[in-house]
């Protein structure tokens, strides 16, 4: 774990930490595989989580140390109800949210940030020096993570809603590799976006298992 904690080179002048490359590596890894529909995109994500908070557990920045909690915790899950909906060819069906599902995905997410951004306010003892963008990341990247779990195409606009803030966060808070990273995953989404909305066209299989909250 010390060595993870260790400098790996210099980046414009910013000290990259081999534990932020090493989990943003993974991280684009997982995204990858997302972009695939391969249910090994969880574990890979799990990973990555953890290896980013040993990263950021000297930093500053709580919502980002909250996220990777999140990615674990729901990649856990995420994996779970993966494995369980594969087709025949071991992929994931994928479906746009209905408008019913999409309403609440944004109204928990608009209220998840405000009530956390409270939290971060009221209790300076946290540590958030940007307590609403560390909201908005923490609630923002757990709304992206559910609907990727649950097949919907509208991860792929929660991720890119996420990293318009991350991105500028993990620069301010001297993670230039991450902050590198995010930018990289924008041309995934994109590529993964235009992957999963043609997926919606394809014929389901009929012995695959319905993933939780998806139509057969």
């Amino acid at each position: 774990m010390s060595w993870l904690s260790g400098e790996a080179f210099t980046l414009f002048g910013e000290h990259v930490k081999r534990a932020d490359m090493a989990g943003n590596l993974l991280g684009l890894s997982a995204l990858a595989l997302g972009w695939r529909r391969s249910v090994w995109s969880w574990p890979v994500q799990l990973l990555s989580g953890v290896v980013l908070i040993t990263a950021y557990l000297n930093g500053h920045a709580p919502g980002l140390i909250g996220k990777q909690l999140i990615v674990v915790v729901t990649a856990a899950w995420g994996w779970t109800q993966w494995r369980r909906g594969r087709r025949d060819d071991g992929r994931i069906s994928v479906r746009f949210a209905s408008w019913t599902e999409r309403a609440a995905l944004v109204a928990g997410t608009a209220v998840g940030t405000g009530a956390l951004a409270w939290i971060f306010l009221s209790f300076p003892g946290l540590g958030s020096w940007s307590p609403w963008s560390d909201a908005y990341i923490f609630v923002g990247t757990l709304a992206a993570m559910v609907a990727q779990a649950r097949g919907w195409v509208e991860f792929w606009f929660a991720w890119i809603a996420v990293d318009v803030v991350g991105v500028p966060l993990a620069f301010n808070s001297g993670y230039s590799f991450s902050g590198l990273t995010y930018s990289i995953y924008f041309v995934l989404v994109l590529l993964g976006l235009r992957s999963w909305w043609l997926s919606t066209r394809e014929p389901r299989s009929k012995s695959a298992t319905v993933l939780q909250g998806a139509s057969a």
